[in-house]
């Protein structure tokens, strides 16, 4: 019987043991995802960059919006005075409406005189031509006919160099004076009372235009 088992035992054929050889595979059975079916992170993150960026760029895009509304607003503030200046610097360069002479203006502020002893000057020299108001004006005992004579100098050199005009063919068209602040003083006086002192000042005008 021993000889029968020994012989059985080496009639098997002697196959060679294979080794499950380990491939990596999960033992739950899964599948391992393809490269198709991986989540594309990289294009999400490059995506996400110019949404970022759109946000930071807001706040730059609202405050050029504000300051250009508040550009266009003075612009549409200035343009009314723009023409109005424009048309005033074209009424002096015709000379004025229908071809009316020019006025020259001049104005002399805070003359410390008062309005009552100026205009008893300037009624002297109101219509008479320039060379008339300068002789009437030297050879008048006020004080207030020498802010008179150089108010009348100053209105002459207004008229030669901003109109082009000959001073002595101008005439004086209007001269008044008008009240101005009164500045208020006080003088002692005996057993220690005091008495007021009211300074006046005046404010001249002088209108010139050419002699017809």
């Amino acid at each position: 019987m021993a000889d029968e088992n020994d012989r059985t035992e080496t009639s098997e054929p002697n196959t060679p043991e294979t080794e499950a050889t380990d491939t990596g595979a999960p033992e739950s059975g899964e599948t391992e995802p393809t490269a198709a079916e991986t989540p594309a992170e990289e294009p999400v993150a490059a995506a996400d960059e110019p949404a970022e960026a759109e946000a930071r760029a807001a706040p730059r895009r609202r405050r050029a919006a504000r300051r250009a509304a508040a550009r266009a607003e003075a612009d549409a503030d200035e343009q009314p005075r723009r023409a109005a200046r424009r048309a005033s610097a074209e009424k002096a360069k015709s000379n004025g409406d229908g071809g009316a002479p020019p006025v020259v203006r001049a104005h002399a502020k805070y003359v410390r005189s008062s309005a009552r002893k100026a205009r008893l000057v300037c009624d002297h020299i109101r219509g008479k031509s320039v060379e008339e108001a300068r002789a009437i004006l030297a050879y008048t005992p006020r004080h207030v006919a020498r802010d008179w004579s150089k108010l009348l100098e100053s209105a002459v050199a207004n008229a030669e160099h901003n109109h082009e005009l000959d001073g002595d063919d101008l005439v004086i068209k209007a001269a008044h004076a008008d009240e101005g602040p009164t500045l208020k003083r006080f003088r002692p006086r005996a057993m220690g009372r005091a008495t007021p002192i009211r300074k006046r000042t005046s404010h001249l005008t002088i209108l010139l235009t050419p002699k017809e």
